[in-house]
């Protein structure tokens, strides 16, 4: 019975794509400038991969949910310099600390991965490079 449902939960997840409010264009072009206040820190959570792209997934930062990704879509908040909590559920729940310096950028890259009926998620703290080219592959998403 299993390796009947299996291609057709394959299928479903190849062929959907979920989507998600879309942030405002000119709010998306500020981020993409990778600019914070030199009193504040920023903390980009990207997802730049179509894996899994029928899938939402929620994120939050100190308990406080920032909103759902879906496939190449991203996060951008600012926060108070210091340490912080990233979550992001899927399947399951992966969660990331991160200490952010004042004036400084962190870059969380939200893996996708296989899930036994769901995606699954992983969380990733990534050098800017990395960070700053994944975002530019992405749109920002509305957050709540």
């Amino acid at each position: 019975m299993k390796r009947q449902f299996f291609p057709v939960i394959v299928a479903l997840a190849i062929s959907g794509c979920a989507s998600v409010p879309m942030g405002d264009p000119k709010k998306d072009a500020q981020a993409k400038t990778f600019a914070v206040a030199k009193d504040k820190a920023g903390i980009y959570i990207y997802r730049n991969e179509s894996m899994g792209a029928a899938v939402r997934m929620d994120v939050a930062i100190d308990n406080q949910i920032v909103g759902q990704t879906a496939a190449n879509t991203y996060f951008y908040k600012e926060v108070t310099p210091g340490k912080h909590i990233v979550s992001s559920t899927a399947e399951n729940t992966d969660t990331l600390e991160v200490e952010v310096k004042p004036g400084k950028l962190a870059f969380i890259w939200q893996e996708v991965k296989m899930g036994l009926l769901y995606a699954r998620n992983m969380l990733h703290l990534v050098s800017e490079e990395e960070g700053k080219k994944g975002v530019l592959e992405t749109n920002l998403a509305a957050s709540n």
